[in-house]
């Protein structure tokens, strides 16, 4: 996790679940997140794969130019980046697992922009699993982000946090310097490759997934 915005929220969310796999729904409290809430996102997950924005922050929808709310979250994504995605949520959603991903939005202008992802269970007692809190931050800001919406998404890379985990920076090991926008290289950018990296777990259709620690 590179992105303040990440690390924040995911702070947050361990903080409140304790020892339990997930928080529940109702714990969270947007007046403890207030700074993050333009970021982030809950999602309504079915079992058929059907996976919706019940709530998206302003800046979230400022950048695809439009309101995210009720839309579909699998939509815009390539058909392995989809495959991948439905087996994320999955884990999310069945296995308590936290989802970390680099993904880049795609403009018609054929502009970028390079963002992290985190997926995060919550519980909804009487119903299961079935809510995912997330957040989607941009790496950089730049000038044309508001104005030219982003119409296709696309992932870089992704790591899955099991619920007996902790990433490095709850360590200590990583530092952000601005906690709502980090500097941004393209070099701490990590991408998937044909064969499976040292340290790798395993893979997710054509992605590959690393251990919780090393995010």
């Amino acid at each position: 996790m590179k992105n303040g915005v990440t690390q924040t929220l995911y702070t947050y969310w361990d903080e409140l679940r304790g020892q339990r796999p997930a928080p529940n729904r109702s714990e969270i409290d947007p007046g403890q997140i207030r700074g993050l809430l333009g970021d982030t996102f809950i999602l309504e997950s079915e079992p058929s794969k059907d996976v919706r924005y019940r709530l998206a922050g302003t800046r979230l929808c400022s950048a695809h130019c439009r309101e995210l709310k009720g839309r579909n979250f699998l939509r815009g994504w390539g058909d392995k980046d989809r495959e991948a995605l439905e087996s994320l949520i999955a884990a999310v959603r069945e296995d308590a697992a936290a989802a970390v991903l680099g993904i880049a939005g795609h403009t018609e202008q054929r502009q970028q922009l390079h963002m992290e992802m985190l997926l995060l269970p919550l519980h909804v007692p009487g119903e299961g699993r079935v809510r995912i809190l997330g957040s989607c931050t941009p790496m950089d800001r730049p000038y044309w982000l508001g104005l030219h919406p982003l119409m296709r998404q696309s992932i870089t890379s992704l790591r899955l946090v099991w619920p007996d985990e902790r990433p490095m920076f709850l360590n200590g090991s990583t530092k952000v310097s601005n906690p709502i926008l980090p500097r941004f290289k393209a070099e701490d950018m990590p991408v998937s490759t044909p064969a499976l990296p040292r340290g790798a777990e395993r893979r997710v259709g054509h992605l590959t997934v690393y251990a919780g620690g090393k995010a």
